[in-house]
């Protein structure tokens, strides 16, 4: 998969800071704004802002300057409904395609996820440091997640999906620490439905893996989205 660009990383994160509302609908945006925030120069952030134009989440009212769409809502859940839709499709794949190897992967994989879940509660339980635990955690689920889009064999699909994420992978991490430190069970259980998923992959099912895969991107992008 072709590396991020610059112009992709102002891209990604003038869409995050108005899909969590960090950009207020009629808030003004400059290119050297962006520019100095993401320490580059102002030409990706150009281009970056010619994207976001086109996806109708910005206005431009000069040269140089835009201001958020008022229509923001509308426009952050169209673009949401694409990336759940996406990871649907991707699950639909895995369920046709996957080697048993990638499936006996996938469920070591909850094991280890499983093992550091109980370990976080134990160390929370005796108010040990955390930090560690829940990183590595979010890794192995990262890395579930990997592997899933590996089992669907179909590189053009997930490079759409790639291209499509309402938050990127850095922004995603982000927001799931912050939101854990206002809620310690925040999204920690969440994983669970993926040994429904894994077991769907496994008999083939296409249709119940894609809702799975649906109900579950569908209520961890809302969660991220709209806070505790």
């Amino acid at each position: 998969m072709p590396a991020e660009t610059l112009a992709d990383q102002a891209y990604r994160h003038v869409r995050t800071a108005i899909a969590t509302g960090e950009l207020a609908a009629g808030e003004k945006v400059t290119e050297r704004g962006v520019a100095s925030r993401l320490a580059i120069s102002p030409t990706p952030v150009r281009e970056a802002l010619r994207r976001l134009e086109l996806d109708g989440l910005i206005e431009r009212i000069g040269p140089r300057t835009v201001l958020v769409a008022a229509i923001r809502d509308a426009a952050v859940d169209d673009l949401t409904e694409v990336e759940i839709g996406l990871r649907g499709l991707v699950a639909r794949f895995a369920a046709r395609h996957a080697t048993t190897d990638q499936l006996d992967a996938l469920d070591a994989i909850l094991d280890r996820a499983d093992d550091l879940l109980i370990l976080l509660k134990d160390r929370r339980r005796h108010e040990q440091p955390t930090d560690r635990h829940l990183n590595a955690l979010l890794d192995t689920m990262q890395e579930f997640n990997d592997t899933v889009d590996a089992c669907a064999h179909n590189p053009v699909l997930i490079r759409m999906l790639d291209q499509s994420r309402v938050f990127s992978r850095p922004q995603r991490r982000e927001l799931l620490l912050r939101r854990v430190a206002e809620d310690e069970s925040f999204g920690l259980e969440r994983y669970t439905s993926h040994r429904a998923l894994v077991r769907a992959l496994r008999a083939g099912d296409s249709a119940t893996a894609e809702r799975i895969a649906l109900e579950d991107s569908q209520g961890g992008l809302a969660a991220l989205r709209d806070g505790p």
